[in-house]
C-alpha cells in the first residue's frame, strides 16, 4: 500500500551499504523519480589477524563513506526527507556495545555519527569457517544451507576459537542493521526476515530463530537481533543528520538482493535477469508457496524471503561477466608476452565486434570457470574444437553462449513459462554493453526481454519505503 505523501517537496532517502561502495538516492515521493544520487567507494577492506581466508572491513571507513554521500546531497531536499530506507550486503556480521556503538557530533554541517566500540565487519566473503567446521555444527532448522560468511556461523567460530572476543559486545547484526540501530538509537538491534534468513539458523516458515538448537549448542543467543517483517518501521532518527530531521521514520534494514529485484520488477509476472560480474535469474513465486523444510545442497536454486510472505526463486550463478573478463585478461597477457601492449577495453570491444560477425558456432564452452555452489568441482571446458571454429569471433560467441546456458541449466526458461512469467527484465553491466551476450540470451530465453532498467538496491529500498503503510 502506497504511503500517503501528497506534497511534491517530500523525499525518501534510500541508502545501500555495498561490499565495496555506498550509494544513496533521493526519491521524490509523488513522482517516484530519483532526483539526486551519490556513490562513494568505501575502501574498507583490511587484513585480518585470523588468516588469509578471512575477509574483514573497517566500520569507520564504511560510516565515513555513508556520511560523505549524505552530506553531498542538497541540504534543502534533505530537510524534506520523510522516510529513510537502508539495504546492504547480507550474511555478514558486526559486533558493538548497544549503548556505546557510536558518537553523535554536531557541527556546521549538522549532526553526524562516528563508530565507537565496534568490531570489524566480517563480510559475506569470509572463509574462516571450513567445511569441516560447518559439518561439526548442529544442522539448522531452515530450508537454506549454512555457509561460511553467514553471521551465525561466524559467531559460532568466535565462540569456539576466541570466546573472549564476544565478551566485549552485547549487540550484533549486519552492517546495515548497525546503521539503522545507530540512526534510531536502538538498545537492541532489529533485523528483517531477509537478513535473518541470510545469517542461518532462522526458520522462514514460522519467522523465528532456531533458539533451542542454538542454546543447546552453546550459542550466545543474547546477540541475536529482534526480527521484524521487511518494510516495517524500525524507529525514528534520534538526531538531525545533515539536514534530515530528527524523528524521521527509518525502515528495518533489508537485503540488497531483494531491494535490487524490487527496483525493476514492475509486475509479479516479471523475471529479473542480471549479468554483471556474476549472474542471477529470479522471479517471485505465488503467494502461499512454502520452501522445502530442509535444504538440498545439490539444488541449483534457492528460495529467498521477499515481501508479504512471498518467496523469490533464485539461480545465483558464480559465472557471469567475470568469465569474459578472465578471457580478456588472458588475451592481454598473451599479447604482452608477444610484445604488444593493448588496453583491455580495446581488446574487449574488438572481441565483441568479431563475435558479431559470427552468427553461430559449433564450438562448445562449459563456462563454469569459477565453479558453482551446487557443483563446486565442475570447472570450465572447451569441446568440439575444429580448425574452422578457432577464430576470436567463434570463441567469444561460444563463451557468451556458455554463460547463458549455464544459467538456463540452473533455472530453465521452461520453468519460468510454467510459473506464469510473461517477460524478462534484462540488466547488469555485462549484459548491457555486450550485444553478443544479448543475442545468446534471446536464443535461450524465448520470453520477451526488456532492457534498460538496471537493478539498484538504493532505489529499491527507497521504493519499498514509499510502498509500505
Amino acid at each position: 500500500m502506497k504511503m500517503s505523501l501528497q506534497a511534491s517537496s517530500q523525499y525518501v532517502l534510500g541508502l545501500d551499504v555495498g561490499t565495496s561502495s555506498i550509494k544513496v538516492v533521493l526519491v521524490e515521493a509523488e513522482s517516484r523519480a530519483v532526483v539526486d544520487s551519490q556513490v562513494k567507494e568505501t575502501k574498507a577492506d583490511i587484513s585480518s589477524l585470523e588468516g588469509e581466508k578471512c575477509r574483514e572491513q573497517d566500520v569507520a571507513r564504511i560510516v565515513l563513506a555513508i556520511n560523505s554521500c549524505v552530506a553531498a546531497l542538497p541540504r534543502e531536499r534533505l530537510r524534506k526527507v520523510v522516510r529513510i530506507g537502508v539495504s546492504g550486503q547480507m550474511h555478514g556480521v558486526v559486533f558493538w556495545k548497544s549503548e556505546e556503538g557510536c558518537i553523535w557530533q554536531g557541527g556546521e554541517t549538522g549532526f553526524t555519527f562516528q563508530p565507537e566500540k565496534t568490531s570489524h565487519l566480517i563480510t559475506w566473503q569470509d572463509g574462516r569457517c571450513s567445511r569441516e567446521f560447518l559439518n561439526s555444527l548442529t544442522q539448522p532448522d531452515s530450508h537454506l544451507s549454512l555457509a561460511t560468511g553467514f553471521g551465525c556461523a561466524t559467531i559460532f567460530w568466535y565462540k569456539r576459537n576466541r570466546p573472549q572476543f564476544l565478551e566485549s559486545y552485547n549487540a550484533a547484526g549486519t552492517i546495515h542493521d548497525y546503521v539503522v540501530a545507530i540512526l534510531c538509537g536502538l538498545k537492541r538491534p532489529l533485523m528483517s526476515t531477509q537478513n535473518a534468513a541470510s545469517w542461518g539458523y532462522f526458520n522462514t516458515r514460522c519467522g523465528t530463530w532456531n533458539l533451542q538448537i542454538l542454546q543447546d549448542s552453546g550459542f550466545p543467543t543474547c546477540l541475536l537481533p529482534v526480527v521484524m517483517e521487511p518494510g516495517a518501521i524500525a524507529g525514528q532518527t534520534v538526531h538531525e543528520w545533515y539536514g534530515v530531521p530528527e524523528g524521521t521514520d527509518v525502515g528495518v534494514a533489508l537485503g540488497d538482493f531483494q531491494c535490487s529485484v524490487y527496483s525493476c520488477m514492475t509486475a509479479t509476472t516479471d523475471a529479473i535477469l542480471n549479468i554483471s560480474t556474476s549472474a542471477q535469474l529470479t522471479f517471485a513465486l505465488n503467494p502461499g508457496f512454502q520452501p522445502p523444510a530442509q535444504p538440498n545442497p545439490t539444488a541449483s536454486v534457492a528460495y529467498f524471503p521477499y515481501f508479504d510472505g512471498i518467496y523469490l526463486v533464485v539461480a545465483a550463478a558464480l559465472n557471469g561477466g567475470n568469465v569474459l573478463a578472465s578471457f580478456i585478461e588472458m588475451l592481454k597477457q598473451w599479447m604482452q608476452e608477444l610484445g604488444q601492449a593493448v588496453p583491455e577495453s580495446v581488446i574487449y570491444s574488438q572481441a565483441v565486434h568479431a563475435a558479431l560477425t559470427v552468427t553461430d558456432t559449433d564450438l562448445a564452452v562449459q563456462a563454469t570457470l569459477f565453479g558453482e555452489r551446487h557443483v563446486p568441482d565442475q570447472l570450465a571446458s572447451v569441446t568440439n574444437i575444429s580448425p574452422s571454429n578457432l577464430s576470436l569471433g567463434h570463441v567469444i560467441r561460444a563463451l557468451c553462449r556458455g554463460i547463458v546456458k549455464n544459467l538456463n541449466s540452473m533455472l530453465p526458461c521452461q520453468r519460468l513459462i510454467e510459473s506464469g512469467v510473461q517477460r524478462i527484465m534484462g540488466s547488469g553491466s555485462a549484459l548491457t554493453w555486450n550485444e553478443v551476450l544479448k543475442q545468446e540470451v534471446e536464443k535461450v530465453f524465448t520470453l520477451p526481454i526488456v532492457y534498460g532498467k538496471n537493478v539498484d538496491s538504493a532505489v529499491g529500498v527507497a521504493m519499498v519505503m514509499l510502498d509500505q503503510k
